[in-house]
């Protein structure tokens, strides 16, 4: 059984910003997108849709697949139940 079920979304935005939190932000925006992707078949199982802007020195060097993984590995236990689709914007504070 999956611990975290039914979270709401507000919940699922602030554990993300909360997980996010380890990359020491400059800037951080989670964004539920959830309404534009009603009736969408991961809507419907009541996972949720979002948008994460993130600026970090802790990307300095990176490529954007590797800048990717390490969100992804962050937020891994919440994907597919809380989290259905992640759009990532990820930079570094001199791409801004």
């Amino acid at each position: 059984e999956y611990p975290l079920k039914n979270l709401s979304p507000l919940a699922r935005k602030d554990l993300i910003i909360n997980r996010l939190a380890v990359l020491s932000p400059v800037t951080l925006e989670v964004i539920d997108e959830s309404a534009a992707h009603v009736g969408h078949p991961g809507a419907q199982g009541g996972a949720s849709h979002f948008a994460v802007i993130i600026v970090s020195s802790q990307f300095t060097g990176l490529s954007l697949i590797k800048r990717h993984q390490m969100i992804y590995h962050l937020l891994k236990d919440l994907i597919p139940h809380e989290i259905h689709a992640l759009k990532i914007n990820a930079r570094t504070p001199e791409e801004t």
